[in-house]
């Protein structure tokens, strides 16, 4: 008799029915605990050849029904098939979450359920990683193989060397990271034994062999700030320095810019070009320039980096700001996509320096509707930085260099502003929130930055620009040279979400309604506008931008709600953001006619997604360092009372943020009266049991600081009554 061999039956052309593989399972569960291939085809035999049996035992072992164990048993398995478990889905994709066991769970996209798996098939995955799964057993516990790890959640890590004669092992702070890294003499840069250090992982050797890594640095003598900011990047998928091998190629790149690339371009260097950032900005993305044409009217040119130029496709510099997507802000540092000597350096549009660009240019009347607009490849000549504080005082003055360049920009960028919310854009302006810091990072003090016209100007000008070249790109939809493209999307608002937040509101005395969704903007825009300069604006404006959905980087287009634009993307940032760069990519295509350069669709997505996933870390990682820093910040001022707002109601308690400091901390619910409270989910709010009194989201409270932990990172607060 032939061995069940699922190698060689699966190559062949399948002449059983499914009449077969059900005649195939009525006598497996005949036979119940009997059933194996021996008690199988005496049974079967004469009805079907041997061939027909192994083909339906297949059928069935793949659709779940059966499994197939050790010495020809045959164990049914009486389960329900999960909805992406279908007979074609061999292998699955998801995203890994390891437990203390070591076992870990898959969550695919599609099943309702998550997928086990057994410690010892994990095989070296950590929670986080993207991983490719086989499924085991189907049904209501699905159970799988991992088969590979498509993508490493991180691969830098703290922890300490153990130095021996010949070669070194790392030993990871972090349980995610459940084996030691073999480091080689050379790779220790100077770390000694029983040095705490940061180690990347330079091959994770999928062979069985342990890991192979190299110490980053070495973190004796840090104070604990600058360390818990490195940690927080690392544990959020970021590396905090580059690879030798993104440091060896950049080496090679030139600073000069070769006479024959400048003949390719259209050359904007006598135009009059500057650049509006902020004051300790070093990475200048964008530069806009203005002129008067011969027929009257104004010329405006949004000039980018043109960041693709230095990184081609498919090198190492380009794998690793793929990897990484964007830059990361925290308080006192940025974790860079891009190395210095490329984003502040060859790709920052510095003052009185030639630099190559990626422009949309803008012909517009004296009205300021726009009559034509061209995309191209230029280089220009910057002839002024200015700070948004500088620019500020032109604008408000009429007084200093290019005041009067300056004023028309801000003319014609509100004439933009108005057309855009005129269309149902939403006017989020969220005041900025920033630490005053020493030269050792400790918080001294929060500076609220309100967007004032320089501010307001730019970002204009930068939608613009994002617009155009997204209808734009739209096009190449279209024509036998059809190509996906890139763009930035978002989704109406979930009704359930607005009507929460239209309850919050009429605790302020705000009676909204969202009966209609397709007036949900206007709504929105009328209620930012009376709230403006109110205790109540940070907390309202935040709950209205958690009531929207999430944008993100895809290839199929669905329109930006936000901004009333049926195209957008993201064009003007490609130092800091990855999809920039591929969309400069993409324009480069379509402008040369180079059919050689389309790209695939599914890979394009794929690259969307990844950029979607770390900009989503990056927000973690920015989040979870200004909850540090106000920690930091608050810990001398405990004992001392702030008045607050409700931001937060869960059954342990309230999030109050202060109006003074905009930090948030929670006040427990045995801070809040002799009694205990019922939390209603439908209302957001606690009740008291005996008092009926309640604490819900929008509520104007006293507090006082009680502590302020950085180890727990947690502001623990009481009521000031």
């Amino acid at each position: 008799m032939k061995k069940y061999n699922h190698k060689k039956t699966q190559d062949k052309k399948h002449k059983h029915t499914s009449g077969d593989a059900q005649y195939i399972l009525t006598i497996v569960k005949e036979l119940g605990r009997d059933a194996s291939l021996k008690n199988l085809f005496p049974k079967v035999l004469k009805k079907m050849s041997q061939e027909e049996i192994v083909l339906a035992l297949y059928e069935l072992e793949r659709t779940g029904l059966i499994r197939m164990e050790q010495k020809g048993k045959i164990k049914i398995l009486q389960r329900e098939i999960e909805p992406r478990a279908t007979k074609s889905s061999k292998y699955l994709f998801g995203t890994a979450d390891v437990t203390k066991s070591g076992a870990a769970f898959v969550s695919v996209e599609g099943m309702d359920k998550d997928v086990y798996i057994p410690n010892k098939f994990v095989h070296n995955a950590m929670a986080g990683d993207e991983v490719k799964i086989r499924l085991t057993i189907f049904g209501r516990r699905p159970e799988g193989e991992i088969v590979e790890i498509v993508k490493r959640s991180q691969d830098s890590f703290t922890g300490r060397v153990d130095v021996l004669e010949k070669f070194a092992f790392f030993i990871a702070d972090e349980r995610k990271l459940n084996t030691d890294v073999f480091v080689p003499i050379p790779s220790l840069n100077g770390a000694k034994h029983d040095d705490r250090v940061i180690i990347r992982i330079t091959d994770w050797n999928t062979d069985g062999k342990k890991p192979i890594g190299e110490v980053v640095e070495v973190l004796t003598g840090k104070h604990s700030s600058d360390l818990d900011m490195k940690m927080i990047l690392i544990g959020n998928g970021f590396s905090i320095d580059f690879p030798k091998a993104v440091y060896n190629e950049l080496a090679k790149v030139s600073e000069q810019i070769p006479k024959e690339e400048i003949a390719k371009r259209i050359d904007f260097r006598d135009n009059l070009t500057f650049t509006i950032d902020p004051e300790d900005a070093k990475d200048f993305d964008d530069a806009i320039s203005i002129r008067t044409l011969p027929n009257g009217n104004y010329e405006i040119g949004v000039h980018i980096a043109d960041v693709s130029h230095y990184i081609k496709e498919g090198s190492q510099l380009d794998k690793e700001a793929e990897k990484r997507a964007t830059s990361v802000y925290l308080p006192d540092r940025v974790c860079p996509m891009l190395p210095e000597k490329l984003s502040n350096v060859l790709c920052s549009l510095r003052p009185n320096e030639d630099k190559l660009t990626f422009s949309a240019i803008f012909e517009m009347d004296k009205a300021f509707e726009m009559v034509n607009y061209s995309i191209a490849k230029t280089i220009i000549h910057s002839k002024r930085r200015f700070t948004y504080e500088e620019a500020q005082e032109r604008i408000e003055t009429g007084k200093g260099d290019y005041a009067e360049e300056l004023l028309l920009l801000n003319k014609i960028s509100k004439h933009i502003r108005a057309k855009r919310f005129k269309k149902g854009a939403i006017a989020f302006e969220k005041a900025e929130v920033r630490f005053k810091l020493d030269e050792t990072g400790k918080p001294l003090g929060v500076v609220l930055k309100i967007r004032k016209d320089s501010n307001l100007l730019v970002e204009d000008f930068m939608l613009l620009a994002n617009e155009t070249v997204a209808k734009f790109g739209s096009k190449l939809h279209k024509g036998k040279r059809a190509m996906p493209f890139v763009y930035r999307i978002h989704d109406k608002p979930n009704p359930e979400k607005l009507e929460m937040f239209s309850a919050v509101a009429s605790r302020f005395g705000y009676n909204i309604s969202f009966a209609d969704p397709r007036e949900a903007a206007t709504i929105f825009n009328t209620l930012l506008k009376t709230i403006e300069g109110k205790p109540e604006q940070n907390a309202l404006e935040t709950l209205a931008i958690r009531s929207m959905a999430k944008a993100e980087y895809t290839t199929s287009n669905i329109g930006h709600y936000g901004l009333a634009m049926e195209y957008y993307t993201h064009f003007t940032s490609p130092i800091r953001r990855y999809p920039d760069v591929l969309v400069h990519r993409l324009l480069e295509n379509i402008l040369t006619e180079k059919n050689d350069l389309i790209i695939d669709k599914e890979e394009l997505e794929s690259r969307c997604k990844n950029s979607s996933l770390m900009e989503r870390k990056a927000m973690d990682a920015e989040r979870e360092a200004t909850k540090y820093k106000q920690i930091e910040f608050l810990q001398d001022k405990i004992g001392e009372e702030f008045d607050g707002v409700i931001t937060g109601v869960i059954a342990r308690g309230i999030f109050v943020e202060m109006n003074d400091n905009k930090c948030e901390g929670m006040v427990s619910t045995e801070w809040l009266g002799d009694e205990d409270f019922e939390f209603e989910d439908k209302m957001v709010r606690l009740v008291g049991r005996k008092s009926k009194r309640k604490f819900e989201l929008g509520d104007k409270v006293k507090v006082k600081i009680l502590s302020a932990d950085i180890v727990l990172r947690r502001i623990d607060l009481g009521l000031a009554e």
